[in-house]
């Protein structure tokens, strides 16, 4: 079990980190950008999880085998030919950012969760709900804001409504199903609510 959530957790982290890494090489950021650009995606998510679940220091920080794959990720992603692939092809790029940033969503929003039962807050859904929306879209947030973007959660389709079905799922099925079924249905379904969101450019109304 532990190790299916070990993979669980870094396929998250590998899909954020890459997708941070796509944002700063499409804003021709250089390879101090990109690295931290791609780490603060795949770790900033769980640094806010925790300081709102009072761990400190984060989980990341003591820890930081994770903050290293996003970093090895980020740098690979640096590469010439990963590069020239990503700033010559605009619709792969898209594909390829919308895909990575989904996984990472449905993942991360789904850890929150987890990570506020072992807290102790198992009999409290909405805190559950929030702390599991707020580690989906966190690290993607700070990354938009790093890059000079406005943050998907604010105007991009449905993203942090598909975190928060993704949680609110997870939270509501942990107590029939348990711990690795909930978490895989929760983030399958903010998985697919990103793709059809994007596919269909389903939005909620705007000013």
């Amino acid at each position: 079990m532990q190790t299916l959530l070990v993979i669980f957790e870094m396929l998250g982290t590998v899909a954020f980190a890459v997708s941070g890494a796509f944002v700063g090489i499409h804003k021709k950021m250089d390879l101090f950008g990109i690295a931290v650009l791609g780490m603060t995606t795949a770790v900033g998510g769980g640094i806010i999880r925790d300081v709102l679940l009072g761990v400190t220091p984060p989980a990341s920080l003591c820890n930081p085998v994770y903050a290293l794959v996003a970093l090895a990720c980020a740098l690979i992603t640096f590469l010439p030919a990963v590069r020239r692939l990503i700033t010559h092809r605009q619709k792969l790029y898209d594909v390829i950012l919308l895909v990575l940033d989904s996984v990472g969503l449905g993942v991360f929003s789904v850890v929150g969760v987890r990570a506020a039962f072992a807290a102790g807050f198992g009999d409290n859904l909405f805190l559950q709900v929030f702390v599991g929306a707020m580690t989906g879209v966190g690290g993607g947030v700070l990354r938009d804001v790093m890059a000079d973007c406005t943050p998907y959660v604010f105007s991009k389709h449905i993203y942090a409504c598909a975190s928060i079905a993704g949680a609110l799922v997870c939270a509501v099925l942990w107590r029939f199903l348990g711990e690795l079924p909930s978490m895989i249905l929760g983030a399958l379904l903010t998985f697919i609510l990103r793709l059809l969101a994007a596919k269909f450019r389903w939005s909620l109304p705007k000013a």
